[in-house]
């Protein structure tokens, strides 16, 4: 783009700044939420509350069914960036 596109679209610039802040948060909030480590954890909490009672296995069971899909999601993620890097 030129020096006369980039005068013109200046006024459009926070909304830029904006889009790419939000787009570097909800990448962040993925890698949470997708992450191995954090599934294990959760997984092992939601074991510790079978445990403690605070849930029964019908629950107990449709929690980790959820887990136990973030973390094949997370894997499989993990393994293709890994193919992409490599």
């Amino acid at each position: 783009m030129g020096l006369i596109g980039e005068v013109l679209l200046l006024p459009f610039a926070p909304v830029r700044g904006s889009a790419w802040v939000i787009g570097q948060v909800l990448s962040e909030a993925e890698r949470i939420y997708y992450d191995p480590a954090t599934v294990r954890a959760e997984l092992a909490r939601l074991e510790e509350r079978l445990e403690a009672g605070e849930i029964d296995e019908e629950e107990f069971d449709r929690l980790e069914d959820e887990l136990l899909d973030r973390l094949e999601t997370g894997l499989r993620s993990s393994a293709a960036t890994n193919d992409w890097t490599s």
